[in-house]
């Protein structure tokens, strides 16, 4: 079997931290967090923006991502935002 090369990345606030793995071909989005040290059961995890499951298959150069939750829900910042403007 081949190796693939993906690097995982996990967002924190005000930085991103990145780990590169060398893993054996036919390895899944698991496989690759647990490698990576990383848990991301209670989170959603994607590759390149598009949201995947844990058990997905990995391509060689694959970007796995671990989102965090959101801190504020965007339609109530926005209202937030846009009140002082009112008249």
């Amino acid at each position: 079997m081949g190796r693939l090369r993906v690097e995982v990345i996990a967002a924190r606030p005000g930085r991103a931290a990145r780990v590169r793995l060398d893993l054996e071909e036919g390895a899944t989005v698991r496989a690759a967090l647990a490698a990576a040290g990383w848990n991301a059961a209670a989170r959603g995890v994607g590759i390149y923006g598009r949201r995947v499951s844990l058990d997905t298959r990995l391509a060689d150069g694959d970007r796995v991502e671990i989102y965090r939750a959101l801190s504020a829900d965007p339609k109530e910042a926005r209202r937030r935002r846009a009140k002082p403007r009112r008249r």
